[in-house]
């Protein structure tokens, strides 16, 4: 994921061309959607499309999205397995002490694959829109205060440095700490737990030198003024339509298949 926050200029895609604020109330809408489908089907397709919309509309290397399912195709496969394991039914296969029903796998795997589908979106989101540009939408579109958009900001750019801080004191940890036999410097607990206190102390000092910075520049008086205003365009509006058309289309065509199924599937 970090590979998307220090990405190139986002600007280069179509998709970041779009508002944020647009964006970001599709990924939350569509999400919220998504929460109340429980067959594997219906957001495997729509995990499908969103891959192929990440590729053609922002642009996004194979590579760089691959990485960035890791985090969520490792919680997918954590879905897929308690469920597979936990829950009662028709029992599959009994790999020792443990028991594998049919139901448990098929409400796992649609849970699992609802977490790549808001994975898919919120890769999108990340790697097509521009943090300076997100929050001075929000400030104009969705009316949210200075305040909290430059917050927002401010936390948004430590995020962005945090790999390259936690690689410095690794680097400061590795010449002080005690050495293997073989030369290389050990990763003992204590050694590690170090680093992750060091990385804590340098971000709440950074955060409060932030704070102090953006007093002093008057943050929080009103009125203020944009720079370069960014208004809706015709553009967001075919965005919104297509999203959710096809969103709809694909939940419709499920139903009318047999396949879609609710919160009710839990039950089972």
């Amino acid at each position: 994921m970090s590979a998307l926050l220090a990405g190139e200029d986002p600007r280069a895609s179509p998709l970041a061309r779009r508002d944020p604020v647009v964006k970001l109330a599709l990924v939350m809408a569509v999400s919220m959607a998504a929460i109340f489908v429980l067959d594997p089907v219906t957001p495997a397709v729509l995990y499908g499309l969103g891959v192929v919309g990440v590729l053609v509309g922002a642009r996004l290397p194979l590579r760089v999205l691959a990485g960035a399912h890791v985090p969520f195709v490792a919680f997918a496969l954590g879905q897929v397995l308690v469920n597979a394991l936990s829950r009662p039914g028709v029992v599959l296969a009994e790999p020792g002490p443990l028991r594998i029903t049919a139901e448990g796998l098929e409400v796992g795997a649609a849970l699992g694959l609802r977490t790549l589908l808001i994975g898919v979106l919120a890769i999108a989101f990340i790697a097509s829109t521009s943090p300076v540009r997100l929050m001075t939408n929000l400030q104009q579109n969705a009316r949210l205060s200075p305040r909290v958009t430059y917050a927002v900001l401010a936390g948004y750019r430590m995020l962005q440095e945090m790999p390259r801080e936690w690689a410095v004191l690794r680097a400061a940890h590795a010449v002080r700490a005690p050495l293997r036999r073989n030369g290389t410097p050990t990763r003992s607990p204590r050694v590690l737990l170090g680093a992750v206190f060091g990385l804590l102390v340098v971000s709440v000092r950074k955060g409060e030198r932030m704070a102090q910075s953006l007093e002093s520049r008057g943050l929080g008086l009103e009125p203020r003024t944009t720079w370069r205003p960014s208004p809706l365009t015709r553009g967001d509006a075919v965005l919104v339509v297509a999203v959710v058309g096809v969103v709809a289309a694909v939940v419709l065509a499920s139903a009318a298949a047999g396949v879609l199924e609710g919160p009710g599937a839990l039950g089972g």
